[in-house]
Order: C-alpha cells, then structure tokens, then sequence
C-alpha cells in the first residue's frame, strides 16, 4: 500500500510512505455478524496480550452529515447497534467517536500508547453492507433465494511497519527471549 502525505509527515516507522497491512476480508450472511465479531474481538486480546500491549477499543459511528456515507440511514443503525453490542457482550470498555465511521460502514478501532503515551490505531474490525451491494455480489441462502453478504474488513496488527515501531518502543529494544532476532551469544 502507498500512500503521499505532506512534507514532513512520515515518522521513522509509524508513519512510513510505503506500507504493508495484514488486511483480511471476511464474507459473511447477517446472521454470522455477531459471532465473526466476536471472534476477532477474542483474536486481538490474544495477540496484544501475547506483546503485553495495552490497548482501548473505539467504535466509530457515522456523524450527521449522511451525504458522507453511503447506504439506507437504517441498515447503519442496525450495524452500528451490531459492533457495540459485540463489545458489551465482550464486557469491553469503548469511547463511540462520531463522524470518524469509514464512508461505507461503522467500524471497531483498537488504540495503542507508545512509550511516549502517544495514541496509534493499529487494528481495526470494519462492517461493510455497502460494498457487496456495490459490487453486485450475492450468494444463495438456505431458503434457495439469493442474499447480499456482509464484508469484515479485518486487521490486528495493522500496518505491520506501525506495528514494529511501537513494538520496539514498548520494549524499549530489549524483547523477550521469544521475540528477539539474537536469543543468544556466546563470547
């Protein structure tokens, strides 16, 4: 992935001109929203626990200005109501952020403190029901009838090079046997 900031926007590793994602993309029916949510819910506390990164959730929602996303204003409702259901049912703390909802659906974004306390999000669990529509992409339901499936847009560690950088700080260049490059040496 590429992206052209400003002069003077990229910073060492959190903030790189090229950049790789572990971006997944799950197809799902409606049904299976709240236990595919659920599960990467489960997934990000295991790999942040792993690192022994702390981390908060924020759910972003749309803001008032519906020219901004696409879609019926009910099925964002819906989803919406979906993504903070997942997390209270996790007994997770979150802040809602309005207006910071991508222009195709609500999403879960995980927010990580460096070592200078400042905040980055890395992973992200992102409902979309405007892009299957978009792309004209159905499957057959158990009723033989045609159904537009629901996409999760996943990352847990987001852009692997972020990743790093924090990773870095957090253990201040000293990992854990498990984690370091050079486990030992011998004089």
């Amino acid at each position: 992935l590429h992206r052209n900031d400003r002069s003077g926007a990229l910073a060492g590793l959190t903030r790189v001109r090229q950049f790789q994602q572990d971006d997944a993309h799950l197809f799902i029916t409606e049904d299976q929203i709240g236990e595919e949510v659920n599960r990467l819910l489960a997934l990000v506390a295991r790999v942040y626990k792993a690192f022994g990164m702390g981390y908060r959730f924020v759910l972003s929602v749309r803001g008032d200005d519906m020219s901004k996303y696409m879609g019926d204003p009910a099925v964002w409702d819906g989803a919406e109501k979906l993504l903070a259901e997942a997390l209270e049912s996790n007994h997770l703390e979150y802040t809602v952020e309005k207006g910071e909802a991508n222009f195709y659906g609500p999403k879960i974004d995980q927010m990580v403190q460096d070592s200078l306390k400042r905040e980055h999000q890395l992973g992200t669990i992102q409902l979309d029901f405007q892009q299957p529509r978009n792309f004209g992409l159905t499957y057959v339901n158990e009723h033989n009838a045609e159904s537009i499936p629901v996409v999760i847009h996943r990352a847990i560690y987001g852009s692997l090079e972020r990743f790093v950088g924090i990773l870095i700080e957090h253990y201040a260049g000293a990992f854990p046997v498990w984690l370091a490059p050079v486990q030992a040496k011998v004089l």
